[in-house]
């Protein structure tokens, strides 16, 4: 998404509309969640993942070869579409074969950390490509994704993975309304307003790099490599020393260790902006304590929910997920739009600072509930 919204905002196309466009990643995200679990059910999870792959393939094969703005709203609605069916699929896997907390910690961290090597790989390659002489061809690049899923299908056709046992049938409602409870509905607040900051990142660093910072879009793709490379390193170390701290504890020094970054930056900005250059290798730092936060956190809600319905609680995941990330993207939409840019670093450590109280309260709740 990032490579697109930089793209396609040199080809006169308005930020607002660029922020909606996330929207079409994002809302059938929300929309397919819920109705993708009884695909998944009985398909099982191997046949569905595989099934998503296929599409994304298919699509990305397209993409380089369609102009028009509205095929790229179809394009990342499709997308959106496999990667619910894809994350239900994978939390699954992981919770059907993984039980305890602290190992499903672990498992998480190591699964992020590889999906950081993935947009650090992009980022870098379409980096290259877009400050190359074929900058022209830059949609050619998504065939690599095709080829991508391709290896992925062939990797993941030889493995042999436990599925859920199918269970009965209920009312959607009725399955629903077993997690209408305090401590539920605070974990999804958290999970919604840590992509909510995660997508601030994401998706806008690159555009804030090249319009505030004035650097080119090779520096500016590379600003999101580097933050996913920090991501990667953090997501890693925490899967290898997780298991000597308390999730709870873990989790909030790394808001506050980020808290104290961003205040650093937004203190440079404003008070010291002869040394504003060092902004650009501050913000991926921030990447080392961001990224264990939304493992960390799934890690400690899902190995309380049985293994019947750990899909359906997936979804719900993947539901506030995207909702966060919609919604952030349009408010950066406006930001960008509306010439704010000074104001970004300020956004974040507004939003992280939500995140933090609303963390603390889900906390509180669990250690009365759980």
């Amino acid at each position: 998404m990032g490579i697109v919204i930089l793209q396609l905002s040199e080809a006169k196309i308005t930020y607002e509309k660029l922020g909606f466009l996330e929207s079409f990643k994002d809302l059938p995200i929300a929309f397919i969640s819920l109705f993708a679990v009884n695909f998944i059910s009985r398909t099982g999870a191997k046949k569905a993942l595989i099934s998503a792959l296929v599409i994304v393939g298919i699509c990305s094969c397209l993409l380089p070869f369609v102009e028009d703005f509205w095929f790229y709203k179809v394009w990342f609605a499709i997308i959106g579409t496999c990667f619910a069916v894809g994350k239900i699929c994978v939390f699954g896997i992981i919770r059907n074969n993984v039980s305890d907390e602290k190992s499903l910690a672990k498992m998480m961290n190591s699964v992020e950390a590889s999906f950081m090597v993935g947009i650090f790989v992009v980022n870098t390659g379409f980096g290259w490509l877009i400050s190359s002489r074929y900058s022209d061809y830059w949609k050619f690049g998504f065939l690599s994704i095709t080829a991508l899923c391709a290896i992925t299908i062939f990797l993941f056709s030889k493995l042999t993975i436990s599925e859920a046992k199918k269970t009965e049938n209920k009312s959607l409602i009725a399955e629903l309304s077993v997690f209408a409870k305090p401590a539920t509905i605070m974990f999804l607040a958290v999970v919604f307003f840590i992509v909510f900051v995660e997508q601030g990142f994401n998706s806008w660093l690159p555009s804030f790099y090249k319009n505030h910072l004035n650097v080119n879009s090779f520096f500016a793709l590379q600003a999101t490599s580097f933050l996913a490379l920090f991501s990667y390193a953090g997501r890693t170390a925490t899967a290898n020393i997780i298991h000597r701290f308390s999730l709870s504890k873990y989790y909030i020094l790394c808001i506050s260790l980020i808290i104290a970054v961003l205040v650093i930056i937004v203190g440079i900005q404003y008070f010291d902006s002869m040394n504003s250059g060092i902004i650009l290798f501050l913000f991926p730092v921030i990447g080392l304590f961001l990224s264990p936060l939304y493992p960390v956190i799934n890690s400690k809600m899902i190995a309380q929910i049985d293994r019947e319905k750990i899909n359906l609680f997936t979804s719900l995941i993947v539901i506030f997920s995207s909702l966060g990330s919609s919604v952030s993207s349009i408010i950066m939409a406006i930001l960008f739009g509306k010439q704010l840019l000074n104001y970004y670093p300020l956004y974040i450590l507004l939003a992280v600072s939500v995140l933090f109280m609303v963390s603390l309260i889900y906390f509180r709740l669990a250690g009365k509930k759980l």
